[in-house]
């Protein structure tokens, strides 16, 4: 008989999440989505490089959001590696066309852009898919910006951005009640 075997299903589990956020409707039925699943060595180096970007940013939470990252289970990546603009020509992304800001020098800080604005709805809509699948299937989870910034910062990822959705099948949700910080 196996005791607690539930714990040894994380990886299949963080495999189905990323199922939903691949099939999560994208802008123009172009899906410039990009997913990972690090493994322990890539997700403490994830945990080490979130502190690191505290002390670079000065933002204490994410050394908060790295310890839950640390013990977490496992941790998935929803990131956008754009291709191009929708050509809707909106105005969303601060352009008056989309050749105006594709045509933009690139900014990179913890992330690069601009992009088109239908890719980040794109990216958002996907990480809620997944999230939502997370729930559905009992795993506790929390989008974390500061796992993808660090990610996309430190190139651990090939993503312009980057949301990072920590798992953890525990009997108590370590997202939960979580310190907070300034």
């Amino acid at each position: 008989m196996k005791m607690n075997p539930e714990t040894e299903i994380i990886e299949s589990l963080a495999k189905i999440i990323l199922v939903a956020a691949r099939t999560a409707p994208k802008g123009k039925g172009i899906d410039d989505i990009v997913t990972f699943i690090p493994d322990d060595s890539e997700k403490a180096e994830l945990t080490n490089k979130m502190e690191e970007l505290s002390e670079i940013k000065g933002l204490k939470f994410l050394i908060r959001d790295a310890k839950n990252v640390r013990d977490a289970d496992a941790i998935v990546l929803i990131g956008l590696k754009s291709s191009g603009a929708s050509g809707l020509d909106c105005g969303a992304c601060g352009f008056g066309t989309c050749k105006e800001m594709l045509e933009t020098r690139k900014v990179k800080k913890e992330f690069t852009g601009p992009h088109c604005m239908i890719k980040y709805m794109d990216l958002g809509i996907a990480v809620g898919c997944a999230a939502a699948k997370a729930k559905d299937l009992c795993v506790d989870n929390r989008v974390l910006y500061t796992a993808g910034a660090a990610a996309c910062y430190f190139d651990i990822v090939d993503a312009d951005v980057a949301m990072g959705l920590p798992l953890s099948v525990k009997g108590k949700n370590i997202f939960f009640d979580r310190p907070s910080t300034r």
